[in-house]
């Protein structure tokens, strides 16, 4: 990845990026009043090389500070899915599309991937970012999103706290989202397979 949305630019993440982009993540949390966890839910965000091996993750520069982070990465949970992780914005740059854009960027290479769902877990602590994941077409998830995986009763709010079955696999976060890619995708794959 490397293009540009405005004065920003988006690429693949090196290993001189490691510190800056720690950095855009905790302090995202701590924001927030949530945690920095480098041995455990942010491990991969430290660890980049061994976790998005078959993924992505991408930077967002804008001049030469590094503002912002996204990534994905396949998982076991539902049909052909993968999780949108660690994907956070320095104050600065919120509220001018770069969001927006990153998701949807994100999305384009996951279909083009042939993949069929997205999952994501977010916390009710990270203002707007419910409101903003609902906003582009993630819902909670249904027991039928689950594919092969049993069907683990879900509270109306995915709240793990609420239900020890949940799906939620991080601690901090309290919601689980998912949202299916469009037929013509999955059909697009189904023609190269």
């Amino acid at each position: 990845m490397k293009q540009t949305y405005g004065p920003f630019l988006i690429r693949d993440w090196q290993a001189g990026d490691r510190a800056a982009a720690a950095q855009v993540i905790g302090d995202a949390l701590q924001e927030f009043g949530l945690g920095w966890e480098p041995d455990g839910a942010d491990a991969d965000a430290w660890q980049v090389e061994q976790h998005y091996q078959n993924g992505q993750f991408w930077v967002v520069e804008q001049g030469k500070e590094l503002v912002a982070t996204a990534a994905f990465l396949p998982i076991e949970r539902g049909r052909r899915a993968v999780e949108i992780r660690k994907m956070y914005l320095k104050p600065q740059v919120r509220r001018r599309g770069l969001g927006r854009y990153l998701l949807q960027q994100l999305e384009a290479e996951i279909a083009a991937r042939g993949f069929q769902q997205i999952w994501l877990e977010t916390a009710t602590a990270l203002t707007g970012a419910s409101e903003f994941y609902e906003s582009t077409g993630y819902r909670l998830p249904q027991a039928g999103d689950l594919g092969a995986i049993a069907a683990a009763p879900l509270s109306d709010k995915g709240c793990n706290r609420c239900d020890p079955n949940s799906l939620i696999e991080t601690e901090r976060c309290d919601r689980i989202y998912i949202k299916q890619l469009p037929w013509e995708n999955r059909a697009r794959q189904n023609t190269r397979d």
